[in-house]
């Protein structure tokens, strides 16, 4: 028996000041099902309403049937509450009923469920030591020095595998990440970090209809703690999901890729039927002054993470995801609708357990949030928030334009006017002295203390992927145009001091037939067409040949904002024209001086450089390290909607 089970419902029930002192032990994660073969223990922490306690109802099945048994839970503290029941209960479903009421059930599985049956509905009983794969206690994680060595691909598991042209087995599956196709394919662009769009229980797809078209990003969560049953071989049964998910980390690990977990703590599907409101009721969501639900998440409520039992069940969450399966970082959905000292705390404990593990997220809500905004987890404060990052949008839309206009573009386009933006994506949105921030389009001041903590990217699922974004804002544009500024673009992202991030599938020119946000379009929307490997083979070799670039040139990925200072210098900027060079030598690099110029416009660039003698690495859409062409400094010409990149 989990002696932890019992300290950390005390611990759950202390913060909210009902419980008396008592020695518990430290726990490492939460567990509100405590299973041996000769009986088991069921924990809740929930408001004592005096009237009627909490019920546990005993299930043979995941869906449908009445239950087998009914137990009235037994009080340990003033809202802690605990139910014994003997003899092996495995293969069997539960859910707890705060309301207590007879007549009228209001069921859930709590919300530290740690296994559910189809559609989550209700809690399975397993023994968790059963659905490790074989050799899983020996899974490492990959080796990170520091951040700034990340390639970041994040992928939907159905959109990657989905399609005939795969060649995968487990279409859609987790198992696709365990098949050599998919390895082979992301080892030989060169990524190290797969961030997985959510994958959790989420609430919008039906696990029993799974022969029906469904798809939906899932960020709509129900169980934060379980894997989604869709995404198994066998929602019906719960140990399935964990195990297939578990050989998927196994598999990405062996491979020497690390596994990021999209987390959505910010809101849940709806209230109503919540585990949150379900359990406590309105405790965990913010409401404003007139007594109506906030809506910072711009999905109808907002959880209220600097509520001490949201915050402890953050933390919990995110340390499970750790341990039990081995995750090697978090991204956290609307972050900016957290607070700054829950995401520290979560820092410093996942620090506890390693601290390679990678902490980034959106640095915004999507609505205003019933919680002051300097307390908020936003962009603007990540300075105050040490080693987590969060996404720029300030070089993703100098490059292609606003997020709030489709058919507006910018650098990419031949506008002038974003070069000094793009600048500070460069340098890592730090202080640097020759970014001048009052020309930068979002942020008027430095906000990343060091350059790790920007997620350099141009295109992510939100919004049109980079393909669908240049034909909207240029209509006329050609496809060797289009590649050539898709390239440009990726060339900016790579060649940052902060950590680059990749949508899947644009290695290959993907397109979503222009929707804008696709959440639930279907898979011939959505769907990666591995054919285009073969149609456009030049933009793999460079998106390929570009990461190798990063990966082998420290010059690139410093990961120090007083180095980045020192040794990053920028030339005289024009317009559709951004140009820098590295001190490589002085940061460990293996090359001397390095520079990289970036022209968006469709004609030929002249341009000043230091004096030497130079090798060229990257010209007109190839990347060749080698370096077969030699040129003299003091100029060069760069060629139309391409960069260059030399070095002596």
């Amino acid at each position: 028996m989990r002696i932890l089970s019992i300290s950390i419902l005390m611990t759950m029930v202390s913060l909210l000041g009902h419980a008396q002192s008592m020695d518990t032990m430290a726990v490492d994660y939460t567990w509100q099902v405590d299973y041996t073969f000769k009986g088991t223990d069921f924990f809740l922490c929930a408001p004592n309403k005096g009237k009627h306690r909490p019920l546990l109802r005993l299930y043979r099945y995941g869906l449908g049937g009445k239950p087998i048994r009914t137990v009235k839970m037994n009080q340990m503290e003033d809202n802690g509450w605990m139910a014994n029941v003997k003899g092996d209960l495995k293969g069997l479903f539960y859910t707890f009923d705060v309301v207590g009421d007879r007549k009228h059930w209001v069921e859930t599985p709590g919300i530290f469920a740690k296994a559910v049956g189809v559609n989550g509905n209700r809690g399975a009983i397993i023994d968790m030591a059963e659905t490790n794969p074989e050799g899983w206690e020996s899974d490492r994680r990959p080796e990170l020095k520091s951040p700034s060595d990340l390639v970041i691909y994040e992928m939907h598991h159905r959109d990657f595998s989905i399609d005939a042209s795969s060649g995968i087995v487990h279409k859609g599956k987790f198992l696709a990440l365990t098949e050599p196709k998919a390895i082979a394919h992301l080892q030989d662009l060169g990524i190290n970090a797969v961030h997985i769009l959510p994958s959790y229980d989420f609430g919008s797809i039906d696990e029993s209809r799974l022969d029906q078209p469904q798809y939906n990003w899932g960020y709509d969560p129900v169980n934060y703690d379980v894997p989604e049953g869709s995404y198994s071989t066998n929602p019906y049964d719960p140990s399935t999901r964990i195990r297939e998910f578990k050989q998927m980390v196994q598999a990405l690990h062996k491979a020497g890729i690390r596994v990021i977990l999209d987390v959505v703590y910010n809101h849940t599907y709806d209230i109503t039927h919540s585990n949150f409101q379900r359990t406590w009721p309105d405790y965990f969501y913010r409401k404003k002054a007139d007594g109506t639900y906030s809506n910072g998440s711009g999905c109808g409520n907002e959880t209220a993470s600097e509520q001490p039992m949201m915050r402890e069940f953050m933390i919990e969450s995110v340390k499970y995801w750790a341990t039990e399966y081995h995750i090697d970082g978090f991204r956290f959905d609307l972050m900016g609708v957290h607070d700054i000292e829950t995401m520290n705390q979560i820092r410093a404990e996942l620090d506890s357990i390693d601290p390679s593990i990678f902490i980034y997220g959106e640095g915004w809500s999507a609505g205003s949030c019933a919680y002051p905004a300097e307390k908020l987890a936003t962009k603007a404060n990540i300075s105050r928030m040490p080693r987590i990052a969060a996404f720029s949008d300030d070089i993703r839309d100098a490059l292609r334009g606003p997020f709030s206009d489709d058919h507006k573009g910018a650098f990419l386009a031949g506008i002038a006017g974003e070069e000094e933006s793009l600048k500070a994506g460069i340098a890592g949105m730090i202080a640097h002295p020759q970014v001048d921030y009052n020309k930068v389009n979002y942020s008027k001041k430095p906000w990343a203390a060091e350059p790790t903590q920007m997620i350099s990217y141009v295109s992510c699922h939100d919004d049109m992927c980079l393909v669908d974004r240049l034909r909207t804002e240029m209509p006329q544009i050609t496809t060797e145009e289009l590649i050539r500024l898709d390239l440009l673009a990726q060339t900016a992202v790579f060649t940052s001091q902060g950590v680059p991030f990749l949508l899947a599938g644009e290695e290959m020119l993907r397109d979503k037939k222009g929707v804008h946000n696709s959440y639930n379009s279907p898979d011939e929307i959505n769907r990666l067409d591995w054919q285009n490997l073969a149609r456009y083979p030049q933009v793999f070799a460079y998106y390929k040949n570009l990461i190798r670039l990063r990966k082998n040139h420290k010059a690139f990925r410093m990961g120090d904002a007083e180095t980045v200072r020192r040794h990053l210098h920028f030339l005289p900027t024009e317009p559709c024209l951004v140009g820098f060079y590295i001190d490589g030598r002085e940061v460990g690099d293996s090359w001397n001086r390095i520079v990289v110029i970036l022209n968006s416009s469709k004609e030929s660039r002249e341009v000043a450089i230091p004096e030497g003698s130079y090798t060229v690495v990257c010209c007109d859409g190839v990347i060749d390290e080698t370096g077969n062409e030699k040129i003299e400094g003091g100029k060069v010409v760069v060629d139309p909607q391409s960069a260059l990149i030399i070095h002596n």
